[in-house]
């Protein structure tokens, strides 16, 4: 395992934060350990982007041991505490060791007990990478990841085998929260490791009850597959795992759609999809991870094999896109994305074709093509599809080079008219004002007037004022 990076967290503001949250609870008598993720990573010699902290403190203790902290789960033992760090408030997350009970909700224990032994809390945690301490003044002290890690479930040797695996028994651990079966394909798929057998046989048993979370951690969850930089091996787990099936059938159809072999020599939609996930970026929007996900969800569809009566005819989906865009409006609705997030994707599965068009479009079309909100996350999806299939990348550097050549100014210039300009010409208002003001824009765009007496005299010839 590699370690090597406690000499850059000196800079690091939330470490300093921890390791000052920590320190304090030590010196009240208090066990306090880094805890979870933070240490997984440490140990993996990556930059954690947080720090928690276990301590063997209660939440009243912790309350009680600094000026300024937040009970955001006092019930289950969490007090964000808030240290200024440079001139920077920063929270760090403070949980007390604990024993779940029951969980009856399948999401949170219906009680705690709240414990000072740092093992029974490692015992309830999900996964055995996730489960271990770290002693932050030894840490800080000798810089050794490893020899300041308290590993009670064997979680370094899982890091070094590259193993996701539950502590205990996984049936367990997916009984109390449903959701670590999604975070184990999340985590297999982020830091391409494999899924224990064992663990991975419980969540097979297991995929259905997936439905009893709700539908906005699943979208979480599911966003962060897709843009941690593992999403193509996290859809085929997904798959694997049977959850796929149920918690977005819509892509798990997507498997066996042949498509044209001169289009799409790669195969069926499922691997030209896969293949695209392949190329998303760790860090990417989320708009753009689903658009690549969904830009082709309405070909199951609208799948039309050849015409054996037709000499020469081909695979098609007529209509794809349109379907498409309905399916994935269905599926932004039952994971409630907010309206924002359910416009841009739409529009990503949209448009997406309409690059093939670019280089006949009318040079006001083209512009209005560039007026697409966020139209860079077009530009990178359209590449994406390009190199998952031929690889043929023609149209988008058409239209990349005609963007990038293109003013804002050219884009959106300044309307020459508006209905103002229009009553004073001695038209009445009515709806046929829209398609003046959008003949007047076009020949603007074009280059062919420049001047309001120019849109004027063009509306006069086209529209004569009865």
């Amino acid at each position: 395992m590699a370690v090597a990076v406690q000499g850059s967290l000196g800079n690091d503001a939330r470490y300093r934060a921890a390791l000052a949250v920590a320190r304090r609870l030590r010196e009240a008598g208090h066990q306090a350990y880094f805890a979870g993720g933070c240490v997984r990573d440490l140990l993996l010699g990556v930059k954690p982007k947080d720090y928690d902290v276990a301590t063997s403190a209660t939440p009243d203790e912790v309350i009680g041991q600094f000026a300024k902290t937040f009970a955001v789960g006092a019930h289950f033992g969490v007090v964000l505490v808030c240290e200024v760090v440079d001139g920077v408030e920063i929270a760090t997350e403070v949980a007390t060791f604990r024993n779940d009970g029951a969980y009856s909700d399948g999401r949170r224990p219906d009680e705690v007990r709240f414990s000072t032994d740092p093992r029974e809390d490692v015992l309830r945690r999900d996964f055995t990478i996730n489960g271990m301490l770290l002693d932050p003044e030894k840490y800080e002290a000798t810089g050794d990841a490893v020899a300041a890690t308290l590993d009670f479930v064997r979680g370094r040797e899982d890091l070094t085998a590259g193993v996701v695996r539950a502590i205990g028994d996984p049936n367990l651990r997916f009984g109390e929260d449903k959701l670590r079966m999604l975070r184990a394909v999340r985590f297999a798929a982020r830091l391409r490791f494999a899924i224990d057998p064992v663990t991975a046989a419980a969540i097979c048993q297991r995929a259905s009850e997936i439905e009893l979370v709700s539908a906005e951690r699943v979208r979480d969850e599911l966003t962060r597959i897709l843009t941690e930089g593992g999403a193509a091996r996290g859809f085929a787990l997904l798959h694997e795992t049977s959850l796929l099936q149920q918690v977005l059938p819509e892509v798990e159809r997507l498997r066996g759609v042949a498509q044209q072999p001169e289009f799409h020599p790669e195969g069926d939609v499922w691997v030209h999809t896969m293949l695209l996930l392949e190329k998303l970026p760790a860090g990417c929007s989320a708009t753009l991870a689903w658009g690549a996900l969904l830009h082709d969800i309405g070909k199951p569809a609208t799948y039309q094999p050849p015409n054996p009566t037709v000499t020469g005819d081909r695979i098609r989906f007529n209509g794809h896109v349109e379907v498409g865009v309905a399916i994935s409006a269905e599926i932004c609705r039952r994971f409630r994305f907010s309206n924002d997030e359910t416009r841009l994707t739409l529009a990503l599965v949209e448009n997406h074709m309409r690059f093939g068009d670019a280089p006949r479009m009318k040079s006001s079309t083209l512009k209005r093509f560039f007026r697409l909100e966020e139209f860079d996350q077009h530009l990178a999806l359209h590449r994406m599809d390009c190199m998952a299939a031929r690889g043929n990348l023609e149209h988008w550097e058409f239209v990349r080079e005609r963007y990038a050549a293109t003013p804002a100014e050219a884009v959106r210039p300044r309307l020459l008219v508006t209905g103002r300009e229009l009553i004073a010409a001695g038209y009445r208002p009515g709806a046929g004002f829209k398609q003046m003001l959008r003949a007047a824009e076009d020949a603007q765009l074009e280059g062919q007037i420049e001047t309001v007496e120019e849109a004027i005299k063009l509306i006069r010839e086209r529209f004569p004022v009865l």
